[in-house]
C-alpha cells in the first residue's frame, strides 16, 4: 500500500511523504503506482521550475518526502492539487492508497 502522509502548519502542506508500493499488479504494470509517481515527479518539477528554492525533497525507491521552506499562492495551489488528485486515486483504489491528514 502506498501510504501519504500530509502535515500543515496553519492550513498550509508544510510536508509530504510519500512510501511503499501500491501492490496492484506487478512491476512495471501497477497503474496505481504509475499514477502516484507522475503526479508527484510533475508537481515538483513544476514547484522547482516556477521558484526553485521553495521546497526541498528526497526520493529513493518508493519514497518521497517534501518539505515546503518557502509558502506562496501557486506552490501551495500545487500542493493542494496534488492532495485533491492523490485523494481521487484513493477513492478508486482504497486497498492500494492511504491518505492521513
Amino acid at each position: 500500500m502506498i501510504k501519504v502522509k500530509i502535515t500543515k502548519d496553519e492550513n498550509l502542506v508544510s510536508k509530504l511523504e510519500i512510501k511503499g508500493h501500491s501492490l496492484y499488479a506487478a512491476y512495471g504494470k501497477d497503474i496505481v503506482c504509475a499514477s502516484v509517481s507522475t503526479m508527484v515527479i510533475t508537481t515538483v518539477n513544476a514547484i522547482i521550475r516556477y521558484q526553485e528554492n521553495s521546497i526541498t525533497y528526497n526520493q529513493d525507491e518508493g519514497y518521497v518526502y517534501i518539505v515546503v521552506k518557502e509558502h506562496d499562492k501557486v506552490v501551495d495551489l500545487l500542493l493542494e492539487n496534488l492532495i485533491s488528485l492523490l485523494k481521487e486515486l484513493e477513492t478508486q483504489y482504497p486497498r492500494n492508497v492511504k491518505i492521513n491528514e
